[in-house]
């Protein structure tokens, strides 16, 4: 029973996010980094931002796992897809987290297009489900909606917004999804290298500040740093490109609860454009 409970009260008490929230990474960051950004975009910037997918150049696909605080039953995984066409891009979202007693899945449909060459937007539908041994599960609809605005071909800026009504848990809706407003901005520094931040409000929650930092040290090597304010943890990670595959190496620390090692796969079907 204790291996049953641990982890159950971790996830409600010690992650800064509402109960009725699926769990975002803990390196949330480091996942969605470069959704503002036209150099440094990859297929898992639209995580962070929806409006990032307009700028994908090819199709692709990636997963991402990572196991929370080195605990088996707190591990999260992520996969996305995403196909480029002539009318806008469309992306797929799936994320499971959790073990077999409790676990928590999302299932996402996006779409984005440029508007120009100045704004890109976007938005995804959300199904959310929970489940949990011997109570059952429970479902709700979430949705959100963002724009990108390319101030200049280095600055950029955007929003996002998440769930500001509906999505409600439980037989009498007596839970509803979490609110999140995030706006955000990086800067293109070179081709080498960019500089990101994004100030997000969840519901019911303090403010929290992402921050973080790429260099590209050579075309087939490259490395990320940043923050996130509320727990001040950090995270850290290594990315390897050969052609069209990527493999990424991440870990974030929080202060009180340790480690959080991850692993992350991009495939593109082309080569990616320069």
């Amino acid at each position: 029973m204790r291996k049953f409970f641990l982890p159950l009260l971790l996830f409600f008490i010690c992650i800064k996010i509402d109960a009725q929230v699926l769990r975002r990474p803990v390196a949330a960051g480091y996942l969605g980094f470069g959704a503002y950004s036209l150099n440094h975009t990859d297929i898992f910037s639209f995580t962070a931002n929806q409006a990032a997918l307009a700028q994908l150049k090819n199709n692709a696909v990636g997963i991402y796992g990572e196991r929370r605080f080195l605990l088996n039953e707190l591990s999260s995984y992520t996969a996305v897809a995403g196909i480029k066409t002539s009318s806008g891009n469309f992306g797929l979202k799936t994320n499971y987290s959790g073990f077999k007693d409790y676990n928590e899945t999302l299932v996402g449909l996006a779409y984005a297009r440029s508007l120009g060459n100045k704004i890109d937007v976007g938005a995804q539908f959300n199904f959310h489900n929970i489940r949990i041994t011997e109570y059952g599960t429970t479902s709700a609809i979430g949705f959100e909606v963002s724009a990108l605005l390319h101030l200049t071909e280095k600055l950029h800026t955007g929003i996002q917004i998440s769930n500001p009504v509906g999505g409600k848990f439980g037989k009498n809706n007596e839970e509803k999804l979490s609110s999140l407003y995030t706006i955000g901005i990086g800067y293109d520094a070179s081709e080498k290298f960019m500089a990101s931040m994004e100030v997000q409000k969840e519901e019911d929650q303090s403010v929290n500040v992402n921050a973080g930092l790429q260099y590209r040290f050579v075309k087939q090597l490259m490395a990320r740093v940043g923050i996130s304010s509320t727990t001040a943890s950090g995270w850290i990670g290594v990315g390897l490109m050969l052609n069209t595959f990527r493999i990424d190496v991440s870990a974030s620390y929080h202060p009180q609860l340790g480690l959080t090692p991850g692993l992350l796969f991009i495939y593109h079907f082309e080569k990616k454009a320069k």
